[in-house]
């Protein structure tokens, strides 16, 4: 039998732990009691990622606007040189410079002269070079290079030497004779005149000779010789003899430029200029 004592302990303790229920529970306080005991609490769980699949892929970034570069400026044109003057290797004739005008205007109608297709490539036609009252007269075959050039008859290396032979060979001055071409025009790469050109250039040949009206005409070459006397034999056949042709005494004699290139035949030469000397001797 339990004793009133101990009842009232238990009834003591159970009313204690209703009371300490509700007070847990918010629903009674008693003041003078200790706080009834909170259970722990956890700390609050961080957010789970997104899966992979949900994560959105970032726009890619925006590029920044590139500067547009200033456009370069052209560089200052510089002058080219000056091409430096053609200087011929002949000395220019002391002569007035009205001694063509015996010609009238043949020099003109040979400089518009177009009856070939040499008239395409020149840079000047050479009508020649003199006296128009000489008694000699020295035909060459064509302009070369430099007579192109300069508007000269043998006024290059071939011109020197027959500079020489006039003056030192015959004691003349190049200004007292004529010197001229068969052909008015240079001919491509120095090449042997055609008789299609030869022929074009004949009637100015011609009426030149016939103002002239020389004594002696010295023929430099084959193409004079052919042009002049319409021979086809060989100049060293030739050479030495004369020949009555176009109102004068035709010597024909080797080119100058031969001689350059085979100097032993300036012995030979040397007996045609001396030829070309006793035909002038002669009394007209």
């Amino acid at each position: 039998m339990i004793s009133p004592r101990q009842e009232l302990r238990e009834i003591t303790a159970a009313l204690r732990r209703s009371l300490a229920a509700e007070r847990a529970d918010g629903l009674v306080v008693l003041t003078g009691l200790p706080p009834a005991r909170q259970p722990p609490v956890s700390p609050p769980s961080a957010p789970e990622a997104p899966a992979a699949s949900a994560v959105s892929t970032p726009p890619p970034p925006v590029p920044e606007p590139r500067a547009v570069p200033e456009p370069p400026t052209a560089p200052a044109e510089v002058a080219a040189p000056a091409a430096p003057v053609f200087q011929p290797q002949v000395r220019a004739l002391d002569q007035p410079s009205d001694a063509l005008a015996p010609f009238g205007d043949l020099v003109g109608r040979v400089a518009a002269c177009r009856s070939c297709t040499l008239c395409d490539g020149r840079t000047a036609t050479v009508f020649g070079e003199g006296s128009p009252h000489a008694d000699l007269v020295f035909c060459g075959e064509a302009p070369g290079y430099e007579e192109d050039r300069s508007g000269r008859p043998f006024v290059g290396a071939a011109g020197v030497l027959l500079t020489s032979m006039i003056e030192n060979g015959l004691r003349m001055r190049r200004e007292d004779v004529f010197i001229l071409n068969t052909l008015k025009c240079r001919p491509p790469r120095n090449r042997a005149p055609s008789p299609v050109e030869a022929a074009a250039c004949r009637p100015f040949l011609e009426e030149q000779l016939s103002v002239l009206r020389p004594r002696v005409i010295v023929a430099l070459g084959n193409s004079a010789v052919r042009s002049l006397l319409g021979e086809a034999g060989g100049i060293t056949r030739l050479r030495g003899t004369v020949v009555d042709a176009l109102g004068a005494k035709v010597v024909p004699t080797f080119h100058p430029a031969y001689l350059l290139r085979n100097p032993a035949a300036k012995r030979d030469a040397w007996e045609d200029l001396k030829l070309v000397m006793r035909l002038l001797a002669e009394p007209r």
